[in-house]
């Protein structure tokens, strides 16, 4: 089906991303408001945009103990200050998990609708590398030294009141008949996607290069090195490596190598209409068909990306065979592909989304179309996924939008449906066009 274009469309005009550095990475000591200004200034610079336009920042952020105030933080404005940004600019921080960038864009596209502001700059950032340790409880108990207990707050990763989000995702993935082989299959496939990738220049596109400088002490340089390549790909796995591991947590499926790593990174995308970006000049990356958040019962994570675009292709009346390509988060492995099987479901797509959401919450949605199934898993992250690019939670929503974008550019253009889970089945999902 045809875009029929519009001068109120909503529309991104820039979009830009560091490379994502491993746990303890190149960017493990680098502040996470710096981490964040860098993606804002690369996606201002790219299309010389006065940073004075931005009328608004929404910016996800899901984790403020890494922050240097983590009491106090207001991590969008403390980040675009460094960024240049006009004080005089509203900014709010988000924080939906991993959804938080994509949902930005939702956000901030509603600003617009509502006459509120006329270019938004939106995204992400993480940043798990600065993450500290913590001792609970000193503060009125009055604990000897030797009592202390020191936390790490991100293992195992989770909800306290829930079981770990790897258990969950295990268990889902057994419940809709995707298997540990198949995880890895996907994993694997995902590194040497990315690898192929890479080598032919595709990420250039939306990673800018970042020069990192260490210092001692006294301020002095000690070396100096520049990331071009997100940190978390590894160009030597192999499937045996792969079948070798472990499950994380005591679930079943899910292991170390079909997950993402816990990454550092920052995402930004920049929204307007049509109308306005032919005003300033600027040239319009993708259109925003429609945009979608969701939730449903914390423990069936996996299911949360297609729910998010079935909702998507609803609201746009697109069929899923409009999709040229899909981009879904590799929260873990199975999510794309649980995802993928609901999304070759015919009943699934042709039913109520609330019938969808009741059955769902109680049992399994099975019986999809196994020929459906594999045309949409050739589509499905061609470039790689979070397992080889890195997932800094909340800026993946971003990175997958403009990974679909420029892919679509490489291609022709057309459609691109984008979907991701958060934490306890929260989802966002988006259709963009490229012309």
């Amino acid at each position: 089906m045809q875009f029929r274009k519009s001068k109120d469309d909503i529309v991104c005009v820039s979009a830009v991303r560091t490379p994502f550095g491993r746990f303890g990475g190149s960017l493990k000591d680098m502040d996470i408001y710096d981490l964040g200004a860098i993606a804002m200034n690369n996606a201002m610079e790219r299309i010389k945009l006065d940073p004075s336009v931005i009328d608004e920042v929404w910016w996800g952020n899901g984790d403020t103990s890494s922050t240097k105030d983590p009491f106090t933080p207001v991590v969008a404005r403390q980040t675009m200050l460094k960024a240049g940004i006009a004080p005089e600019t509203p900014s709010v921080t988000i924080d939906q998990a991993c959804t938080s960038a994509m949902s930005s864009v939702k956000y901030g596209a509603r600003s617009i609708r509502l006459g509120e502001a006329q270019v938004v700059l939106t995204g992400g950032s993480t940043s798990f590398s600065t993450v500290p340790f913590f001792l609970r409880g000193l503060r009125w108990e009055g604990k000897k030294h030797s009592s202390f207990i020191v936390e790490d707050p991100i293992i195992p990763l989770g909800y306290a009141d829930y079981a770990p989000v790897a258990v969950d995702s295990g268990d889902v993935a057994i419940e809709y008949g995707v298997s540990r082989e198949e995880q890895d299959e996907l994993a694997l496939a995902s590194h040497k996607k990315y690898g192929q990738a890479w080598q032919t220049g595709f990420f250039q596109r939306e990673m800018m290069p970042l020069d990192i400088v260490r210092t001692d002490k006294r301020g002095n340089t000690i070396s100096r090195e520049t990331l071009d390549i997100d940190e978390q790909y590894r160009a030597d796995i192999s499937a045996e490596q792969l079948a070798k591991l472990q499950p994380i947590f005591g679930n079943q499926t899910c292991t170390a190598g079909n997950s993402p790593g816990l990454n550092d990174g920052a995402a930004t995308q920049i929204m307007t209409t049509r109308e306005h970006a032919e005003k300033l000049g600027l040239d319009v990356l993708y259109t925003l068909v429609s945009i979608s958040t969701m939730a449903l019962q914390p423990r069936i994570m996996p299911v949360s990306p297609a729910f998010a675009i079935k909702r998507c292709l609803d609201d746009s009346k697109l069929t899923i065979s409009d999709m040229k390509f899909i981009e879904i988060n590799e929260a873990f492995a199975c999510v794309p592909l649980v995802s993928t099987k609901l999304l070759s479901n015919p009943r699934f797509l042709e039913s109520d989304y609330r019938e969808m959401v009741s059955e769902a919450s109680s049992n399994p949605i099975l019986d999809n179309d196994e020929a459906v199934y594999e045309d949409l898993k050739s589509r499905l992250n061609v470039n790689g996924g979070a397992i080889a690019v890195g997932h800094p939670n909340t800026s993946s929503g971003a990175r997958i939008m403009m990974t679909a974008a420029y892919n679509l550019l490489n291609h022709g253009g057309g459609y691109a449906a984008c979907g991701i889970c958060g934490g306890l089945t929260q989802g966002a999902g988006a259709i963009i066009w490229v012309e």
